[in-house]
């Protein structure tokens, strides 16, 4: 081969190598917005499937008055607007001193029953605000001020709704609504860093936390204990009997693979981490233990296509149902994640089981939580948090209240939302076009990203 011949191959080379650098650039641009789209499509039709308002309503945020449980925290009593006009009771804790830089926050979603007065809600909501965060508690649907009688502790949402047959789906899309709204209000406030901000979910709040996760990608970190373990067809959450979970679950069905889709979507907006106790036969622990969490995983690495964001697990051995958010495990997987102004560098902080602090401050325990694999033995992060009343964390008095009760509780929404409902077909209608996601489309769509 002479000299001419060679140069001819070498540029001819050359131009191949460009165009297939073209091609190969233009294919993986294509991956990458085909990929987005389904992203987009599946939590579009998430919350077609959940009656969520998009956009979501305009908060009009109500301030009420102030206090200080501690005179490093200070609480505000506020609310702001949910769907159909509703309003959230709100207590928002951060650090009295104020700060020159933005600060972390957070949304706290409850477990059943609970409320902004339960003891742990307002524990985990002063110790991160001594820390350096804000941290927004509120009364879900139905409890505390939400409850038609003020009720704390209560469950006035487990109801049944079953006419129209959309009603258990709008009821687990208020309760994500909720939280969104939380998040709304924490991203517009002047002292919060809107990229910072986590959702931390207990028992049946893990589950609506994680629907929250899914199509909200303003959340950047989400921490579920008590639960988390959402799986297949007629599987734990499927066949729950409570309206808000059950309802809702079954509501996305056309999904197929659900919690392999609803992780992978939690996985393009942040991390998640998952605490469970081993023993913990209320959400279904010792059927969904390590090796159910790990293949769930592999399944979601495949979709998601690498481990960005794919969350992770930890077990508590001879645990039962907790709330561990004031844990040093979570504790230190929130600071990673949220980077707390006031976190100790010099040596961890100091833990202690629960019930030492009941006994410090005179709180007491009910049976089931008096028991050492429930609250009493679940080691808590030290933290000047006194005992506080229904009364105290509530954001009007009960005179006030009594006058606008209308406007915060469970039979006002139903009342709307029913409205809404039978103004439409009585059955659930599919999201536009719903493609279900088989195991075997979980491979399909690795492969788009296997090809980045």
């Amino acid at each position: 081969m002479n000299r001419l011949q060679s140069t001819r191959k070498a540029r001819s080379a050359k131009k191949l190598s460009v165009v297939l650098t073209i091609f190969l650039l233009s294919t993986l641009a294509q991956a990458e917005i085909s990929t987005k789209k389904q992203v987009a499509t599946w939590r579009k039709q998430i919350k077609q499937a959940l009656f969520i308002p998009d956009p979501l309503p305009k908060l009009r945020t109500e301030s009420y008055s102030t206090f200080n449980p501690t005179p490093e925290v200070t609480a505000e009593r506020i609310s702001y607007l949910t769907e159909y006009g509703v309003r959230v009771p709100a207590i928002v804790y951060h650090p009295t001193a104020g700060s020159k830089i933005k600060l972390p926050a957070m949304v706290l979603v409850n477990g059943h029953g609970a409320d902004k007065s339960s003891w742990y809600s307002y524990y985990t909501a002063i110790l991160y605000a001594g820390l350096g965060a804000v941290v927004l508690t509120y009364d879900p649907i139905g409890a505390g001020e939400s409850n038609d009688d003020r009720k704390a502790g209560a469950g006035e949402h487990d109801t049944k709704i079953l006419d129209p047959p959309t009603m258990p789906a709008r009821m687990g899309g208020r309760m994500i609504t909720d939280i969104m709204q939380g998040v709304s209000y924490l991203s517009q406030r002047h002292d919060v860093d809107p990229h910072r901000i986590a959702v931390l979910g207990f028992s049946m709040g893990s589950f609506t936390s994680v629907l929250a996760g899914a199509v909200d990608p303003r959340i950047h970190a989400l921490l579920l204990t008590g639960g988390g373990d959402i799986d297949g067809p007629d599987g734990y959450w499927d066949r729950s009997a409570i309206m808000c979970q059950g309802g809702p679950y079954r509501a996305l069905a056309f999904l197929g693979a659900r919690a392999e889709v609803l992780y992978t979507l939690n996985a393009q907006r942040g991390d998640t981490f998952i605490i469970n106790g081993t023993d913990d036969t209320v959400v279904d622990i010792p059927h969904h233990e390590q090796d159910f969490f790990d293949a769930l995983r592999i399944r979601v690495l495949e979709l998601n296509g690498s481990d960005t964001g794919v969350f992770t697990t930890y077990f508590d051995p001879g645990a039962s149902h907790r709330p561990n958010w004031m844990t040093l495990t979570a504790a230190d997987w929130l600071n990673r994640n949220l980077h707390f102004p006031n976190w100790p560098t010099q040596a961890p902080p100091p833990t202690e089981p629960m019930r030492l602090w009941a006994d410090r401050v005179g709180y007491t325990l009910r049976a089931s939580s008096a028991r050492e694999d429930r609250d009493a033995g679940l080691q808590i992060l030290t933290a000047n948090v006194p005992l506080l009343t229904q009364d105290q964390l509530s954001i009007l008095s009960p005179t006030v209240w009594q006058q606008r009760k209308a406007e915060f509780v469970y039979s006002t929404w139903v009342t709307r939302a029913l409205a809404d409902a039978r103004s439409k077909p009585s059955t659930i209608p599919p999201p536009p076009n719903p493609k279900p996601v088989s195991l075997a489309e979980v491979d399909r769509v690795r492969s788009i990203y296997d090809s980045g």
